[in-house]
């Protein structure tokens, strides 16, 4: 099947000042004052030139044109994630069973969940921070997607199944997403 090739397409975004960039091949790292983002990126041709990041390619698809927006989104979470940090919020919610939420090392551990002995243990990724504070457990990064895949863990473990969701309302629920009540 042949694909129809559109005009070349060329994407730049404006590096804010203070930030470092470094591009190596397919990877991308920005930095500034401590914190550090690094991301592979899909087959596409980037450059730094200036203060802006150019995404470019040849004789584009559809296909590739909107793997370009998603990189430029991307980058702008990246660059936006740099100047402050995107924040999760999760409620602990147990009716029948107190349950027993901490932090060792890279895992959430959770017990006591429905009176079960074992303990359920949600993965942290790199550069993620979470805190419990009683009822609310915050999960902050400057990258986004790492963030949220950690909320998404922590909430994950504690999804009941074959129960009834109306009277088994155990669990951690997720509140807020990188700023947006829920």
């Amino acid at each position: 099947m042949r694909k129809k090739a559109l005009n070349s397409i060329v994407e730049e975004k404006e590096i804010p000042a203070g930030v470092e960039v470094e591009i190596n091949g397919q990877e991308i790292a920005v930095k500034k004052e401590g914190k550090e983002i690094r991301k592979k990126m899909p087959k596409v041709m980037m450059e730094k030139k200036e203060n802006k990041i150019i995404v470019k390619t040849m004789g584009a698809t559809k296909r590739e044109r909107k793997q370009i927006n998603t990189i430029i989104s991307h980058i702008s979470n990246m660059l936006a994630g740099l100047e402050t940090d995107y924040v999760y919020k999760l409620q602990i919610c147990s009716v029948h069973f107190p349950m027993n939420v901490a932090v060792k090392d890279n895992l959430v551990i959770i017990k006591n969940f429905l009176g079960e002995t074992k303990e359920r243990k949600a993965k942290i990724l790199d550069n993620v921070t979470v805190k419990i504070d009683r009822e609310i457990i915050t999960v902050s990064s400057p990258d986004k997607e790492a963030a949220g895949q950690t909320a998404g863990n922590i909430e994950k473990r504690t999804r009941t199944r074959n129960k009834d969701r109306r009277i088994f309302q155990d669990g951690i629920y997720m509140t807020e997403q990188a700023g947006i009540k829920l």
